[in-house]
């Protein structure tokens, strides 16, 4: 019984040997895993970044065909300008340059898509071209010159009339 009554003494003087030498093993593991950590949350923030673009875009040019099928106007803006406005204004996060925009349109019984924005009963087609550049730089290499181009585009039908 004695020399389990030593065994159980001497347990706490090992363990604090342990963790005396343990310190710089601590720093070590501390300087390989914070730059993997940074990394992975700076992707996920990347990641994230390209989705709300991607979404923002989509649901702007659904908004810009809307406006551009009612053949309203804004004042003192041409038909082109008032559906560019109407996507900034749906996208007011994104800065989106006049020559992003295509506009085409689809005639009833024609077999292929004119340039403009056409006119009452024409199917009216918007694109809109976008660039994002990766913020992360490890995740740069991995895309093309280290950005994302997006194309989105909608389509719908003028209406019969425009006032």
């Amino acid at each position: 019984m004695r020399t389990g009554i030593k065994h159980l003494q001497r347990a706490p003087h090992r363990r604090l040997g342990r963790l005396r030498d343990s310190k710089g093993a601590t720093l070590v593991e501390a300087a390989i895993i914070t730059p993997l950590l940074l990394l992975l949350t700076f992707a996920v923030v990347d990641f994230a970044a390209l989705f709300y673009v991607y979404l923002a875009l989509q649901n702007g040019v659904s908004q810009a065909t809307r406006f551009a099928v009612t053949g309203n106007l804004m004042p003192g803006l041409s038909r082109e300008d008032s559906i560019r406005t109407a996507m900034r204004q749906s996208t007011p996060t994104l800065t989106l340059d006049d020559n992003a925009f295509v506009f085409n349109h689809l005639s009833p019984g024609a077999g292929a898509w004119a340039g403009g924005t056409g006119a009452p009963n024409d199917v009216e087609k918007v694109t809109v071209d976008y660039t994002w550049q990766i913020m992360t730089p490890l995740l740069r290499p991995f895309f093309p010159n280290g950005r994302v181009d997006f194309r989105v585009e909608s389509s719908m039908k003028n209406e019969g009339r425009f006032e």
